[in-house]
């Protein structure tokens, strides 16, 4: 604290100092810079033991007088051991809890909190997008304590008929939300915003509102000259949708494939467990053709660049998924196909043509196993009886 007693100014030399710092005792300042001017105490924290400033107002708004109050007060504070900054936020946040945190302050803090541990690296601004669109006009700005039923079913009913699974998402983040908000000590009694035994009770279930809408998918027994087509092309699109298709891999797991995980001599790509759906790591036995589009890639490895597999046209950046369903649609000669559908045509030829047991195909797409007891059990990849099946059905995709 400044070692003048307080009350050296005058309000004649307040209204007429015009820059810098005027120190009018007991560690009062007003300070004057870019055309403000501000009281300020300066004064040594008691809790922490540094070197504080607080701004107290502005001198438009505070009087000398006023500011002396306000000062008088602090420094009361300090001869008691207290931080004046601290106690005003300590302040500030009983008013705050007094009024009630907002579902949108709520929902923010919850985003913040979870987004580093979620997979998909879009998942906090998707989140706030959809609560934006539909929750926050509704009540965002409502104290979180104090939202109810109604409330929840005014922001759902809208969109529940027309946008099912939009709104079913919503429900769910508006409810892992609230009760993050009970275990904060915001907010008490049921959810509600809960499904089961509560809002299933108001609004129809979704499954019966929606129909599943399948990937459109190459049939399995045409698979062969869209193949073919794609052979024919050069494109490093065209190549990735062949190894899709005798991988049986998802798009994005093929695009951003990278050449450390690939085993030449084994004839194993291994795809790290933060790359899969299922977030567990998956081997993939690779055929013969497989390993011949990899030849093929091999020319254009370029290690200092990320080393991708199959490189988009920006140096170190993968292909568009786009990239690979124009490559898709021109070799099928249609629109009316994707390339997660090659997992279907994959899928439908090992049922059609009881090319192995059921196990097996579900492990080469990488599927989770429903039973958890099963799951729990499940010691084996079952690579060894997948091997020759991908052999088999990269003889059938030649035709």
């Amino acid at each position: 604290m400044s070692r003048l007693p307080p009350n050296q100014l005058t309000a004649l030399q307040v209204s007429r100092h015009k820059s810098g710092g005027l120190c009018d005792g007991g560690g009062l300042w007003l300070v004057v810079s870019g055309g403000s001017r501000l009281w300020e105490l300066r004064f040594k924290s008691p809790v922490t033991g540094k070197r504080r400033q607080m701004g107290l107002g502005s001198a438009a708004d505070l009087s000398l007088a006023d500011a002396r109050s306000h000062a008088s007060e602090s420094r009361r504070q300090i001869k008691s051991g207290l931080d004046p900054i601290i106690e005003r936020e300590k302040e500030k946040a009983a008013r705050k809890l007094e009024i009630g945190v907002t579902f949108e302050e709520v929902a923010a803090r919850y985003i913040h909190e979870q987004a580093p541990g979620w997979k998909n690296r879009k998942g906090a601004a998707t989140w706030t997008g959809s609560l934006s669109q539909h929750a926050f006009p509704v009540f965002g700005g409502k104290a979180v304590r104090d939202i109810d039923t109604q409330d929840v079913l005014a922001a759902l009913r809208p969109i529940w008929t027309e946008k099912t699974e939009t709104a079913g998402r919503i429900r769910g983040r508006i409810e892992r939300i609230l009760d993050y908000a009970r275990a904060q000590g915001w907010r008490d009694g049921e959810n509600p915003a809960r499904w089961r035994g509560h809002l299933s009770a108001t609004l129809p279930p979704p499954s019966k509102l929606t129909k599943v809408q399948h990937h459109k998918a190459v049939g399995w027994r045409d698979i062969a000259p869209v193949m073919s087509a794609l052979r024919s092309s050069e494109g490093i699109a065209a190549k990735a949708v062949r190894f899709c298709c005798l991988t049986a891999g998802r798009s994005g797991e093929v695009r951003n494939a990278v050449w450390s995980e690939i085993d030449m001599a084994a004839q194993i790509w291994t795809i790290p467990d933060h790359k899969m759906k299922a977030g567990r790591e998956h081997r993939v036995p690779l055929s013969d053709d497989a390993l011949a589009v990899l030849q093929e890639m091999l020319p254009l490895r370029d290690s200092a660049a990320g080393d991708l597999v199959f490189p988009g046209h920006k140096r170190g950046k993968a292909l568009s998924d786009v990239a690979l369903s124009k490559a898709l649609h021109l070799a099928a000669k249609t629109k009316d196909v994707t390339v997660h559908g090659l997992r279907s045509t994959f899928r439908d030829w090992t049922s059609d043509t009881n090319a192995c047991p059921r196990d097996v195909a579900e492990m080469a797409l990488a599927h989770a196993i429903e039973n958890k007891v099963e799951a729990a059990y499940r010691r084996t990849d079952l690579l060894d009886q997948r091997r020759p099946l991908m052999g088999a059905w990269a003889a059938h995709c030649r035709g």
